[in-house]
């Protein structure tokens, strides 16, 4: 290999490196992405089940007080 130069060797394996090292971003970001999408799906789905609970809880708290008004009510009538 006397005739080639030192730099012309070093072009395709500097593009090949290149090469793989794009396809590995490209893969890295592509799962990041779907990774954050699904991360995002999840913290809505709690955000809703923790709405619905909360409803839940007052609806029960609203119970509770019906409950008591009616017991204190038997109570003054007897």
């Amino acid at each position: 290999m006397e005739g080639i130069p030192t730099e012309a060797l070093l072009i395709p394996i500097v593009g090949t490196i290149a090469g793989v090292i794009m396809i590995i971003a490209i893969v890295a970001i592509v799962f990041w992405y779907k990774a954050r999408e699904r991360e995002l799906q999840a913290h809505e789905r709690m955000r809703t089940l923790d709405m619905e609970h909360q409803r839940r809880m007052k609806e029960l708290e609203l119970e509770v007080e019906k409950v008591k008004a009616r017991q204190q009510s038997e109570k003054v009538q007897i």
